[in-house]
């Protein structure tokens, strides 16, 4: 078949995450080269920025997809300035794009982001079911009003695929842009290990994907399974059960937070989020996930575990931890442990002119996935990226805070596995406990006995609105 008589060159749209796979471009960073049909992909390729497999694509023909070489003109705009370029609009991509700012009115910035780059505060998230918000009431700012505010080019909806800090370039999917400092900002996600599938949890670390869940939820009692009691599955769960859903807490360990806090007050939690009308699993292992269809035509998630056996509910959530974004990384070949190592005080990457801060980037070989330092973080960045004189960014552990209504918690220090913890000390409503490492205190908690409250007690006395929105 000659050139003049070829079909097209097609575009196919990753239904998990919006990556748009064009076959004149193909995936040279997965081997794909330039003209490969996407029906010539082998069928175990998957794609390369959330792990989904080729099935899991579809054609696309909607505005946003359009060819690689008739980017928006705003694209074009951001390739001729060729100043900083952020990817990610989250708490780490906006505090930087600030920081950058205050220094510097007039140097070029553009913000690349997968999603709308409203900004909202991701701690809201989970406290907003039992509050009984909606999507829009959590945007502080939208991103195009931000973006005029501080003089940015705005890339929403646009996802980062490429980085080659040789020649000082980024590879999205509206066009390659050149930079002279890369800051990245990408977060982390939550963590999908088998048998938890994309196409049957949801993953609510971020505003897009609360923002689903509320809508499947909407105007109806659902029965909600969240899977892993973390901090995040702890606080989404509670939040859940007073906003009137039955929810079914699950995981391996015995007593939430395990990794966090010691065995004694592990099971005071536990106790107490069944008091907030919440079913704890324990020491349950998630053996399969699969949807079945209800007598009356509806749609369930079925979950077999290995120690309670089925259980049904109308949603599932993944909440069993975090990873870091790697490939972007890995391919441009920075040094990457548990996240994008950076030198603590400057924030640069292993490459020199590539920054990262937020919950991407491993400081000592730990991730950093807390907002208190992304600040501190970001300033630090901006005068080392702006070669202005600043005395770096400091690590140290933050204040560690459980959103808890039924035991409020917070943890001084760092727990570490290899630690030793004392016996619970009662004070009034209060408990402390201290746990210990090479003869020295490493981690003090604390946490407060509260009474329990009924299931969706809170809907009905809690503020419709956060108090930002007050009046607004």
């Amino acid at each position: 078949m000659t050139t003049e008589n070829a079909p097209p060159w097609r575009q196919y749209l990753c239904r998990a995450c919006g990556l748009i796979y064009d076959e004149a471009l193909g995936d040279p960073d997965s081997g794909l080269a330039p003209g490969t049909r996407f029906e010539d992909i082998p069928d175990d390729w998957v794609c390369p920025l959330c792990g989904v497999m080729k099935a899991d694509f579809e054609p696309c023909d909607a505005p946003g997809a359009q060819p690689q070489d008739d980017v928006p003109a705003l694209a074009g705009a951001a390739r001729r300035a060729a100043g900083v370029v952020v990817v990610g609009a989250g708490i780490a991509g906006w505090s930087a794009v600030q920081a950058l700012r205050a220094l510097d009115a007039d140097v070029p910035i553009t913000l690349v982001t997968a999603c709308d780059g409203h900004r909202y505060h991701k701690p809201e998230l989970s406290v907003a079911f039992g509050r009984g918000l909606a999507p829009q009431q959590l945007i502080r700012e939208a991103g195009a009003d931000a973006a005029r505010r501080l003089g940015v080019a705005l890339l929403a909806d646009t996802f980062a695929v490429g980085l080659s800090p040789r020649l000082r370039q980024l590879r999205t999917t509206r066009g390659t842009l050149g930079y002279t400092k890369l800051v990245l900002a990408q977060g982390a996600r939550a963590a999908l290990p088998p048998p938890l599938s994309a196409a049957l949890c949801w993953r609510v670390n971020d505003l897009a994907g609360w923002s689903g869940l509320h809508a499947r939820l909407a105007g109806k009692t659902a029965r909600v399974a969240i899977v892993g009691a973390g901090m995040i599955g702890c606080e989404l769960a509670e939040d859940l059960a007073h906003a009137g859903h039955r929810v079914t807490l699950v995981d391996a360990n015995a007593h939430p937070l395990s990794g966090l806090i010691p065995p004694a007050l592990g099971a005071r939690l536990a106790d107490a989020l069944r008091d907030a009308g919440i079913r704890y699993l324990g020491a349950t292992r998630v053996e399969s996930v699969e949807r079945s269809e209800r007598g009356d035509g509806t749609r369930a998630v079925r979950v077999a575990t290995d120690a309670h056996g089925e259980l049904e509910a109308d949603e599932i959530v993944a909440a069993v931890g975090l990873v870091t974004p790697q490939r972007l990384a890995r391919a441009a070949g920075l040094a990457f442990e548990r996240g994008i190592v950076v030198d603590p005080r400057t924030m640069q990457t292993s490459a020199q002119h590539v920054y990262a801060l937020g919950d991407c980037v491993s400081i000592g070989g730990a991730p950093c996935r807390f907002v208190e330092p992304i600040a501190r973080q970001a300033a630090a960045l901006a005068h080392h990226a702006l070669q202005r004189a600043h005395d770096g960014y400091r690590h140290a552990a933050p204040v560690i805070r459980l959103k808890s209504r039924a035991l409020p918690i917070v943890v001084h220090g760092a727990p570490v596995a290899q630690g030793v913890w004392d016996e619970p000390q009662r004070h009034g409503d209060g408990l402390t406990v201290r746990q210990w490492h090479d003869n020295r205190v490493v981690a003090r908690l604390e946490a407060r006995v509260v009474a329990p409250s009924p299931p969706g007690a809170a809907r009905a006395a809690a503020s419709p609105r956060p108090a930002h929105l007050e009046g607004a």
